[in-house]
């Protein structure tokens, strides 16, 4: 079993893995901005460094930096959580060259997985539906209008190298097409450094299912059942639950064993969710999420299996503590996610010193959250205490 855990992110999924620590035994290092010094997750470590000023850039996202403290504190591994390095390569690159233990899938399935082409050809590859699209990225009008008129309009136009829906174009017409493709290469191009896009066949009212897998190095894979995310907003998650009221036992299955399957295909080690779009019964692969997800939690209340530490015991060379046959889902959750905004200004981050908190409890609530009163709050993402009921 790893010993000290250096833990790469900050707000409630730092504190989240911090205490799955405390409750293993094992030691937490929090790697702070200057701009976090007073955060919860900051004061809840056992060790915790400064790693240099906001932006993000200088800190949360400087590999080397990330390095230098996890072997001046004596990690011997480092859980990325999601958001920021949490499904980069060349982070779990260097984590790999340096002799410390990434607390994820591998660099090479990152990469793979990170590509969504790439994503899509192996998963085909595996036996996994996708959605009617290109298996290789386009860079002109001509190549992107003939597939357009193949599939049928609408498509969709998404970044190779995205997530969380930047830079998605949702196109209805060839007019509209040159104009959608150019707006997204630019994106794609800022926001991810690659002008890579590809287009697929655009679902207009699809459900967003997604199912939670483990895989551990021995070969082994199961998933834990399904997550419902289809209400959002920008294409960002609002709401989550488990299970799905659309999914019927003989569908999760199905889409279960399929999942498990193209884990143990690509060698998946670690956490991860593969995202299925879902309309007029059937379902199509939309991408993998190689990490823990915020939403997590909702399927840890229901199967009573802890990600986060099933996790750590991957990365320690243990074996699965579980079985397909012994998960088991009781009751149904549902996750709200809190976060910092501005209701009168479409919602935009909010920040500022936050008067009073109150957290819910009772059988049945959990609260993830990385906040107190008074405290300062510098960006939205640092209050996104999530309210869980059975």
């Amino acid at each position: 079993m790893v010993n000290k855990i250096l833990i790469a992110n900050r707000g409630e999924i730092a504190v989240r893995i911090m205490r799955a620590c405390r409750e293993m035994g094992i030691a937490s290092v929090a790697a702070y901005s200057e701009a976090d010094k007073d955060a919860l997750f900051a004061k809840y470590a056992d060790e915790a460094y400064c790693i240099g000023p906001p932006p993000a850039t200088a800190s949360y996202l400087n590999i080397q930096k990330l390095i230098e403290v996890a072997k001046a504190s004596g990690s011997d591994a480092i859980h990325p959580g999601y958001g920021f390095l949490a499904e980069n390569a060349k982070f779990a690159r260097a984590c790999e060259q340096e002799g410390i233990k990434f607390i994820g899938p591998s660099s090479r399935v990152l990469e793979l997985m990170g590509d969504k082409v790439a994503a899509r050809r192996e998963m085909t590859k595996a036996g996994v539906p996708v959605v009617p699209g290109t298996d290789e990225c386009m860079a002109e009008f001509e190549q992107a209008r003939d597939i357009a008129k193949e599939i049928g309009y609408p498509v969709i136009i998404k970044p190779s190298g995205g997530g969380g829906g930047i830079g998605m174009t949702i196109v209805g017409n060839e007019g509209e097409l040159a104009k959608a493709l150019e707006s997204t290469q630019a994106i794609a191009t800022t926001t991810f450094g690659v002008c890579d896009v590809y287009i697929e066949k655009y679902l207009s009212h699809p459900r967003h299912i997604e199912f939670q897998i483990l895989g551990d190095s021995k070969g082994n894979a199961v998933h834990l059942g399904e997550r419902e995310c289809s209400i959002q907003r920008r294409h960002q998650k609002l709401i989550e639950e488990s299970p799905s009221a659309a999914v019927t036992p003989a569908m999760r299955a199905k889409m279960g064993e399929i999942a498990a399957n193209a884990a143990r295909f690509v060698g998946y080690e670690g956490a991860g969710t593969m995202e299925f779009l879902f309309s007029d019964g059937k379902f199509y692969f939309l991408e993998v999420n190689a990490r823990v997800q915020v939403e997590h939690p909702v399927t840890e209340m229901v199967t009573g299996v802890d990600i986060v530490k099933e996790g750590i015991r991957i990365v320690s060379g243990l074996p699965l503590s579980l079985k397909q046959s012994d998960v088991r889902m009781n009751g149904w959750a549902i996750e709200c996610r809190i976060n910092a905004e501005d209701p009168l200004n479409e919602f935009e981050p909010s920040h500022g010193k936050l008067k009073d908190y109150y957290a819910p409890g009772g059988t049945g609530v959990r609260v993830d959250d990385g906040v107190y009163a008074r405290y300062t709050m510098r960006r939205s993402a640092e209050c996104s205490g999530r309210f869980m009921n059975t």
